[in-house]
């Protein structure tokens, strides 16, 4: 057996006691497989280094330098009932921008910032009243914005404190053909603020649920590239989420289902045409970052804004 051979034992040791997201990339090493291609690319992205995977995750969510990224997504949300197909429900038009910078302990901070904007189902249209398919009641629009928000990047993806209430979990990462993708899962639940009994319409069960599942894919060439700071990215999520206050549905059993679409693009020019019209009429907040300073808490706002229905 050669030193080479002992070397990635070693990694593949290594990685399966990490028991997050490098696991699946070294034991991509031995597959018999996996393409000579794909194997070169998965030991240049030299994934046993922490500092290695840190950068990785970095250069594919956000950005290894002191620099913003935008990332653009079309959201299309769903009702389930607990019963029965997927009722389709409304579209929203979702823009994050994010600070990045290097931090000296190999990791990297971000600053994100987002909003989304509602339309009709599937399309570009801007609606500030919104018919419920199940309940046949006419809603006004609540536009989303939330944000800032501190994010930390290290080797296993998003770094969270003891006390943090959302703690997203890298899976593990893997390059097939020439892309790298990097997916995500995320759970969190918190008690409802809106009581049945003062907001009848928006109150929901006691505990608000939200499960949200997703993934960056970027080009290896990109990844690998030293002169590519923030790698262009596909994203792509699901989640799966208690019904919003806004949309009435009160004490129906359900949750909204979602289905994301998106890429990370290299400026505010990659936004489509019609979607950056929507943002700057209804949320242009994000387009002047240095200016929103305050935290936006969605729930909060909600009640102070609109009346119980």
């Amino acid at each position: 057996m050669t030193d080479r051979n002992m070397t990635r034992r070693d990694a593949m040791e290594a990685a399966l006691a990490l028991g997050g997201g490098l696991g699946i990339a070294a034991a991509g090493l031995a597959s018999s497989t996996a393409s000579a291609a794909t194997r070169a690319g998965i030991e240049a992205l030299q994934l046993e280094d922490p500092k290695a995977r840190a950068r990785l995750n970095a250069k594919v969510k956000g950005s290894i330098a002191e620099e913003t990224t935008y990332t653009f997504c079309r959201l299309h949300l769903y009702l389930y009932m607990n019963d029965g197909n997927l009722i389709p429900a409304i579209s929203m038009q979702n823009l994050n921008i994010a600070q990045w910078r290097p931090l000296p302990n190999g990791n990297y901070a971000g600053t994100a910032r987002e909003v989304g904007v509602y339309t009709k189902f599937d399309t570009d249209e801007v609606i500030d009243v919104w018919e419920n398919p199940v309940t046949g009641e006419k809603r006004e629009i609540w536009q989303f914005a939330g944000g800032p928000l501190s994010v930390e990047i290290g080797p296993d993806g998003i770094v969270t404190g003891p006390e943090a209430t959302l703690k997203p979990k890298s899976m593990r990462p893997d390059v097939i053909g020439d892309m790298v993708i990097l997916p995500n899962g995320s759970a969190f639940s918190f008690p409802n603020p809106f009581k049945p009994d003062k907001w009848p319409k928006e109150a929901g069960g006691p505990t608000f649920f939200w499960d949200s599942h997703y993934y960056f894919a970027a080009k290896l060439s990109d990844v690998l590239d030293p002169k590519v700071t923030s790698a262009p990215a596909a994203v792509q999520f699901q989640n799966l989420v208690s019904f919003h206050p806004w949309f009435g549905l009160g004490q129906h059993p359900g949750r909204t289902w979602g289905k994301g679409l998106g890429a990370k693009i290299k400026n505010l020019d990659g936004v489509p045409r019609a979607a950056m019209k929507a943002i700057e009429q209804k949320t242009p907040e994000i387009l002047d970052i240095k200016s929103w300073t305050k935290p936006r808490n969605d729930f909060a706002e909600y009640m102070q804004q609109r009346k119980p229905t």
